[in-house]
């Protein structure tokens, strides 16, 4: 199907007003393929004209228009032209439409534990067409009303209420005016729990064969919820737009995170239902998940983005939003230094050469997908919580609640949001807009300090810079803290405010003050910038992680030091020793994982060279069993440490690793669980101590979806060249899989350890692989292509190999951006290894 231009949108739209859907679907057909009938009542602008409307059939069986039938050849390209339009018209469509197994459409799955079988609508962003014929794009907005057959022991669930009026037929509820992509119906032997709260029917729903795991942590997904939707009723000021019921199900094999239907989220089940333990970061990943889709209730479903080009603004209010939920409604306690970690993201994304600006022009709506990444939502959140701060509370939700009251059911643009935040605050945002919204790179600011010989300042400079090609300074609005050693504790002695323009900015206000052991620039996190410390504050860096009480201030001192490694300014070895030495005092679970996650997947598996590599390991080992005799049994902190040793185990380790799977050795109060035991026989199989037997072994104590995948990775990860051929074939040619399983076993073929055994891949996979995900769905070729692009190979050659790839023509675009964004990340790594060389 070509992709849906701008021009012909807005043509489109200026014709069509859409009155409604009517959708009935059939879900008792067999496994295959499924029934919809749909009804769509129109207005035309002008009698006589034309337009098409887009479906994905596997049959069309009858397309009528005003009660006169139209030749079913007609559909080209998963098009249908209409002609001859009347003022008011009614389209009537009836096909068989396929099922699914790449998470787009009406995904259908089959659970391996129990065999029942579940399905689920993911509409985004132009899916919707391989459900039901619609008019696929976000400003023709309509109600819908939903009617569904399908087997008698189902539970249907959808945007609104629904009612089962006899056995096995559903109706719903008339919806709000949606996108045709928030569509949603979820539908299978779900199993379910209720909630009432705020006049309202909270469910959640998932497998049956998750139901005990969902129901152990039903009261605290509640709670989150209930807490979430309070606090954004109480920052908005406009109750929740979607009648009275909201769900939540957790759904297999799901693409993304999760989904923002109106009033029917979707979540990808096995990263937010726990059926082993957790630390509290999944946890409070989860409730900032949970808020942050419900977030979009109000900012992207009430008021939806009139082109693609805007739907970085619904990604980045969520992010902030999502975050700003967890830490004001939830017991959770990273909040806001989640932040800081999260920013690093966007700030990777904006030092690619695939950079874009955080508001930018889209001709195509396949371009749309690409550009869901790390500046959409963690760039374009910051800024939002900048300009929050800025211009504080009461101003940026009364220039939100001017939004919602404009443009509610409707649709609105950028420049429809700056205007309403204009006119609350008395700013003309336009300018401001210009110089963080459609300009590109990140700032960096860095603090220079002179000190007089009794230890006083005499000045206090923050200097401004930008990359060479993306050349913008801009204002930044941020606070400098001064902090001191007082006894065993790093506290802060005094703040200031100070308003950054241009390269150099002086802080006279700091004149004369005593030298602080720590001068942190950005504190308390209100910007989006990169960071530097002035040499001495650089300097007590390993005095001040261990002792600095303010989370924030933690949290930007290890993204500094992060930042700095990447940079090559930070040579690896002494991040990993920075770990080593301050990282078992942090009391931030989620700081701890989130920093053992960029150790070990990143600093050892790239920045490293195959020489230092096993000596990184050993200290990553050495890190993990000082965080396990330092926590409390049974915690996750005891949970996180004993991880790494299992991720960092050599083959001298494996009977260790054996006897941890028999049950012997364990730390008290850890229990090597199912998630655990894969892991350990994942290592296992990586050097070459476990194989088949042991795998099939495995696969019979846990025969469940998960099972299944890591039983999959397991088997790529053999040093065995038959396996990895295997491997290779599967995720290249196999039709069958389905994307979930797909990406286990791409997951589980490059591995370090194996660098002779997979070094012919390294060319097959730039001769072999464009063409061979070309006939995947999007969201596959993003994730194959990430999981399968040769990262751990880092060296010039593989580069350059990567650059006369992508300089081929038609490459298909998911590929190509993620392609390309796994180049600089190689590039990055030699150049990290390279200035180690010269460190040397």
């Amino acid at each position: 199907m070509p992709s849906l231009r701008r021009d012909e949108a807005r043509a489109r739209a200026e014709l069509l007003t859409v009155e409604s859907y009517d959708i009935d679907l059939d879900l008792t057909r067999g496994e295959e393929v499924f029934g919809s009938v749909v009804k769509i009542r129109f207005f035309s602008s002008e009698e006589g004209a034309a337009t098409f409307v887009e479906l994905v059939p596997e049959t069309l069986h009858r397309i009528a228009l005003n009660g006169v039938d139209l030749p079913v050849g007609d559909l080209v390209d998963n098009r249908f032209p209409l002609s001859g339009l009347a003022a008011s018209n009614e389209l009537v469509v009836e096909a068989d439409m396929r099922y699914s197994h790449s998470g787009e459409g009406l995904h259908r799955f089959t659970d391996p534990e129990d065999k029942l079988a579940y399905t689920y609508m993911m509409g985004f962003h132009d899916m919707a067409s391989r459900v039901y014929a619609c008019f696929e794009q976000p400003d023709l907005k309509a109600p819908v009303r939903l009617s569904v057959t399908a087997p008698e022991d189902w539970t249907v669930v959808a945007n609104e209420s629904g009612t089962r009026v006899s056995p096995g037929r559903w109706e719903f509820t008339e919806t709000k005016p949606l996108a045709t992509y928030f569509t949603t119906l979820v539908a299978g032997p779900y199993h379910s729990v209720y909630r009432e709260h705020d006049g309202m029917t909270f469910g959640l729903h998932c497998r049956r064969s998750m139901a005990a795991y969902m129901d152990a942590d039903a009261d605290e997904m509640f709670e989150v919820s209930f807490g979430c939707f309070d606090k954004f009723h109480e920052l908005y000021g406009v109750r929740f737009p979607f009648g009275t019921s909201y769900d939540q199900a957790f759904v297999p094999e799901f693409n993304a995170g999760a989904m923002e239907n109106p009033g029917c989220v979707t979540f990808r089940d096995e990263a937010f239902i726990y059926r082993s333990a957790v630390t509290d970061t999944r946890r409070e990943g989860r409730a900032t998940t949970i808020a942050h889709e419900m977030a979009h209730m109000w900012f992207g479903d009430l008021v939806t983005l009139r082109w693609w080009d805007d739907l970085w603004l619904n990604e980045s209010f969520a992010n902030y939003m999502g975050f700003r939920g967890a830490a004001e409604a939830t017991r959770f306690e990273g909040g806001w230094s989640n932040v800081v970690f999260n920013k690093m993201g966007g700030l990777a994304a904006d030092q690619r050469p695939s950079t874009h600006p955080v508001s930018v022009e889209l001709e195509v709506s396949s371009d749309a997908l690409a550009n869901f990444d790390g500046i959409a939502y963690a760039k374009g959140g910051a800024i939002l919580k900048q300009l929050a701060a800025w211009l504080g509370d009461e101003v940026f939700f009364g220039g939100l609640r001017e939004y919602f009251s404009r443009y509610g059911m409707g649709n609105a643009s950028l420049a429809d949001l700056l205007d309403c935040l204009s006119k609350v605050s008395g700013h003309d945002l336009a300018e401001w807009g210009q110089k963080w919204l459609r300009t590109t790179g990140p700032n960096t600011l860095r603090a220079e300090v002179e000190v007089d010989g009794e230890g006083n300042y005499t000045s206090v400079r923050v200097r401004q810079s930008a990359p060479a090609d993306h050349p913008t300074l801009r204002s930044h609005h941020i606070k400098i803290g001064l902090y001191d050693l007082d006894g065993d504790v790093v506290v802060r002695r005094e703040q200031v405010t100070v308003s950054v323009a241009g390269e150099l900015t002086d802080v006279p206000e700091l004149a004369g003050r005593p030298k602080a052991t720590l001068l942190l620039v950005n504190d308390d996190d209100l910007t989006y910038a990169k960071v530097r410390l002035d040499a001495d504050s650089l300097g007590a860096l390993r005095t001040a992680l261990p002792r600095l009480q303010d989370p924030v201030g933690r949290a930007l001192l290890w993204s500094i030091a992060w930042d700095s490694c990447r940079d090559g300014e930070l040579p690896a070895g002494e991040f990993l020793g920075l770990l080593r030495e301050c990282l078992p005092a942090e009391p931030l679970q989620s700081v701890v994982d989130m920093l053992m996650m960029m150790a070990r997947g990143t600093v050892i598996d790239q920045y490293l060279t195959p020489e230092e590599r096993p000596e990184g390991l050993r200290g990553y080992a050495e890190l993990g069993r000082a965080l396990v005799a330092g926590a409390e049994p049974g915690s996750g902190r005891q949970l996180t440490g004993f991880r790494a040793q299992v991720s960092a185990a050599s083959a001298e380790d494996a009977g260790t690793l054996k006897g941890w799977l028999n049950g012997e050795g364990a730390p008290e109060g850890l229990t090597v669980d199912t998630e655990l035991r894969w892991s350990i026989l994942a290592r296992l199989c990586t050097l070459g101590a476990a194989g088949e037997a042991d795998i099939a072994a495995e696969l019979e104590r846990d025969p469940s979806s998960e099972g299944l995948k890591h039983a999959a990775t397991c088997r790529a990860a053999r040093p065995d060249a038959a396996a990895k051929e295997e491997a290779w074939n599967i995720v290249l040619h196999d039709r069958e899989l389905s994307n979930h399983v797909l990406r286990a076993v791409a997951e589980g073929f490059w591995r370090n350890e194996q660098a002779e055994l997979l070094a012919p891949y390294v060319d097959r996979f730039f001769a072999e692989f464009p063409a061979a995900v070309d006939a995947r769905m999007p969201w596959e070729k993003m994730h194959l292509t990430a999981a399968m692009f040769p990262s751990q190979v880092v060296d010039a050659r593989t580069a350059e190999l990567a650059d006369a790839m992508l300089s081929a023509e038609g490459l298909a675009q998911e590929f190509r951006r993620t392609a390309a964004d796994r180049l600089d990340d190689l590039r990055r790594a030699v150049r990290v290894r390279e200035v180690a060389d010269t460190v040397k």
